[in-house]
């Protein structure tokens, strides 16, 4: 038995693709918006801009957390139902 044949055999997924950047890279990336800010903003006494980006960058968390938690699909069905009655 070849090497291709036991991966084409093997069932392969995302699912550890997608727990390992949960878990590794969204942190990273968070971390770095906040130095980001605080170092753009913080240092130059520009505190409403910094807000500003801080509200785009909650609006962003919120989107990534539907999409992660799989909610957007009740979220979306509940807006419809606000529309179609």
């Amino acid at each position: 038995m070849s090497a291709l044949t036991v991966v084409a055999q093997a069932e392969l997924g995302t699912g550890g693709l997608r727990t390992w950047m949960l878990e590794n890279l969204v942190p990273l990336l968070l971390l770095a918006v906040a130095v980001l800010l605080l170092w753009l903003g913080g240092g130059k006494g520009d505190n409403a801009g910094v807000m500003r980006r801080v509200g785009g960058v909650i609006i962003a968390l919120g989107v990534i957390g539907l999409a992660v938690s799989g909610a957007g699909v009740e979220l979306g069905t509940w807006i419809a139902g606000l529309f179609s009655g």
